[in-house]
């Protein structure tokens, strides 16, 4: 096994873009999307040409066309609705253009952040996104590297992760969280759905597994840069430093270092590009002169931008029903069961496709995010969850058919041997219940199975007709929730 070495790179160019999740309620979209242009927020459409160049950087125009080519069509409609109506994505996008200094492990690092969007997307998720640039000439890939593994920490809890600063003019941030909600995203911070249980905007996704950003980069090196294994396995491991301030990288096994990089790269611009993916970033690092990659940071803006969060909503959406199918009390939930399965069977229907691009790269990066976010394994527990509920939905409606069955078999078994008959003589005309207490053996059960037939004819009518009641207030409660 040959000795690990970290070699040092310079990093001329660094893109970063941070996704976060949260949680909002359906019946306050509305009032959210008009909050939100209250606070200079554009709804995002395709046919706005002159958004193309509006949120991305200097000299970066990405093409509405393309993003219009590069997705199937029943994905191109939910992925970009052409009116607020739609129930899609919808993406509410502010420019911000302010400049920042990151302070950590006794270094800083400027970078600028551009644009900031807050996508409204289907069953009460929502997507934030931040897109940042580094503001300097040019910065080592172990500090940029250290600056975004501590800048996508909202609430920093760890030693490792505390320590850092975010100076903006006169305001000094001490973590993230205050930057985005307290600053780039603060009329968002009401809506946010909270767990009183758990501490930070993260208790807005109890089943989430992680508080932290996950992270786009588009890196450009010097030119005359080597592009090695063991930049890579940094790369998607965001191996900057370590608690003393060392650059480190997280394996002394060179041989793991190669296996884990061919798993997860794609190098179909090899030698120059590459790209890989991890559970909590993709990179692409690039040694080509900036002026020859127009096209590709457009793409990175654009088409890979999109297909990632597309690929980010599958796994939250997965989770999120695999933590609601865990919390269901069998006993008290029946209903809730019902609306459960409902909630997966639109989802499956209408928006989890595997295939989302018809463009052979779009496939194999799909592909490649399909595989680090785990999403065919966690549709197999999904899959079999809809599968367990229905059965569950079955034994209890069977159980319900066979009791009903054994009281209505008692009857007819009482009103047979009655000859279908149970009027009493004294019931005829007005009824003197005055000879109730006098009534023979037979004529008390002719009396007590008439009135609790009557009873159960009467209760099976009010539960039924109370059930359809209350079902739609449920349901049109759950819509406004």
């Amino acid at each position: 096994m040959d000795s690990l070495v970290i070699r040092p790179l310079v990093v001329t160019d660094a893109y970063m873009t941070y996704l976060f999740p949260f949680s909002f309620r359906e019946k306050d979209r509305k009032e959210l999307m008009e909050e939100l242009e209250k606070h200079q927020f554009t709804f995002f459409t395709l046919d706005k040409e002159e958004l193309q160049d509006k949120y991305y950087g200097d000299n970066i125009k990405i093409a509405h066309e393309e993003l219009d080519q590069f997705f199937l069509p029943f994905i191109e409609d939910k992925l970009f609705p052409i009116h607020t109506n739609n129930r899609g994505f919808l993406r509410y996008s502010k420019v911000v253009e302010e400049f920042f200094t990151y302070e950590v492990n006794d270094h800083k690092l400027n970078f600028i952040i551009n644009s900031v969007d807050i996508t409204l997307c289907p069953f009460g998720i929502g997507i934030i996104t931040i897109r940042a640039a580094m503001d300097q000439d040019q910065e080592t890939l172990t500090n940029i590297l250290d600056h975004i593994a501590h800048f996508r920490v909202l609430e920093p809890k760890l030693a490792f992760d505390k320590g850092s600063k975010i100076h903006h003019k006169n305001i000094v941030f001490e973590t993230t969280n205050e930057l985005v909600f307290d600053f780039l995203c603060k009329p968002l911070k009401p809506f946010i759905i909270h767990d009183e249980k758990l501490a930070g905007y993260y208790g807005s996704l109890p089943y989430f597994e992680d508080e932290r950003m996950h992270s786009s980069l588009y890196l450009i090196a010097n030119e005359k840069s080597e592009i090695t294994d063991d930049h890579l396995f940094r790369l998607a491991h965001l191996d900057g430093k370590d608690t003393n301030g060392k650059e480190f990288i997280s394996s002394s096994n060179s041989d793991f270092v190669k296996r884990y990089v061919q798993r997860r790269i794609h190098d179909r611009w090899a030698p120059y590009t590459y790209t890989i993916s991890s559970e909590h970033t993709q990179a692409t690092l690039t040694n080509k002169k900036k002026d020859k990659l127009k096209e590709e940071t457009s793409q990175f803006m654009s088409v890979h931008y999109y297909n990632l969060m597309l690929h980010y909503y599958y796994k939250i959406m997965l989770l999120k029903v695999s933590y609601e199918h865990s919390e269901v009390s069998w006993a008290k939930d029946k209903r809730y069961v019902e609306e459960l399965i409902e909630l997966i069977s639109k989802f499956y229907s209408r928006y989890y496709f595997e295939e989302v691009s018809a463009r052979a790269e779009g496939k194999e990066l799909t592909q490649q995010l399909r595989e680090v976010f785990r999403l065919q394994d966690l549709f197999n527990e999904v899959n079999q969850t809809v599968n367990d509920l229905y059965r569950a939905q079955d034994n209890q409606s069977n159980k319900r058919h066979n009791s009903l069955l054994f009281m209505l078999t008692i009857f007819t078994v009482v009103s047979g041997i009655y000859g279908m008959n149970l009027v009493i003589d004294d019931w005829k005309g007005k009824t003197d219940w005055a000879k109730v207490p006098g009534y023979s053996f037979f004529e008390w059960i002719a009396l007590i199975t008439a009135l609790t037939g009557i009873a159960l004819a009467i209760a099976l009518i009010g539960y039924t007709g109370g059930k359809r009641t209350y079902d739609r207030y449920r349901k049109w409660k759950r819509d406004q929730s």
